[in-house]
């Protein structure tokens, strides 16, 4: 949980209005068509299960700095500080205390920045169940 001085120091200079955040499940397979590929799809980041909406940031864009988190859940990757595609994926949760604050610290600056569209849907491995967020 953010405290307060937290809240501010992530605040961006100009608050962009933001819509109320949707908790629609997005599967993986959809998930990864949003990766500003193809113009036919917003483009998505997930942290810790939820999406959010990047897409009027050049960054996340093919040839932007970040495009590598771009229709992935990117928890493991910003956790780490790394842009490597190794350390772009969802599993954050065996990562030291340090590294979930850092995560947790991204997670605060991209609420305060983009739409949240929805929840991540993902298969729980061998089970067939579904796991969302």
């Amino acid at each position: 949980m953010a405290t307060a001085t937290q809240s501010k120091a992530f605040a961006p200079k100009e608050a962009p209005k933001l819509n109320p955040p949707k908790s629609t499940p997005i599967s993986l397979s959809h998930l990864a068509k949003c990766d500003g590929n193809s113009p036919s799809y917003p483009i998505y980041v997930a942290i810790m299960g939820t999406v959010f909406d990047v897409s009027g940031n050049t960054a996340y864009a093919p040839e932007g700095a970040y495009h590598i988190f771009a229709g992935k859940d990117a928890s493991r990757g910003l956790a780490l500080s790394s842009l490597k595609i190794e350390d772009c994926r969802p599993e954050w949760e065996d990562l030291a205390d340090k590294e979930k604050q850092v995560l947790n610290d991204w997670f605060t600056f991209f609420s305060k920045r983009y739409n949240i569209v929805g929840q991540e849907q993902r298969s729980i491995a061998g089970t067939g169940a579904i796991f969302q967020g």
